[in-house]
């Protein structure tokens, strides 16, 4: 079987078509701080809780981007660092 480039794309090296996964720990704790942010609006606690919550994406995105099992998964983590790095320039 001849690896294309969709194969290489959206497949994993077990061959499964990887678009979205099960979510790791910097994303539950990312979740979970972006929630707290929405109840605590003001204060040192929400400036910890966007810290920890940009900390931890910015973990699960560098993973993606370096040990994403497939290219989109890559991109995907690259799209992310990209992103949280021009909002946090604006």
């Amino acid at each position: 079987m001849e690896n294309t480039l969709l194969d290489k794309i959206f497949r994993d090296s077990e061959g499964k078509i990887v678009i979205a996964q099960m979510p790791n720990l910097p994303l539950i704790v990312w979740s979970i701080a972006s929630l707290l942010k929405l109840i605590v609006t003001t204060g040192k606690i929400n400036i910890g809780l966007d810290a920890i919550a940009f900390g931890s994406l910015f973990t699960w995105a560098w993973e993606e981007l370096f040990q994403g099992v497939n290219y989109f998964r890559r991109a995907l983590g690259l799209l992310v660092l990209i992103s949280m790095i021009v909002s946090k320039i604006q």
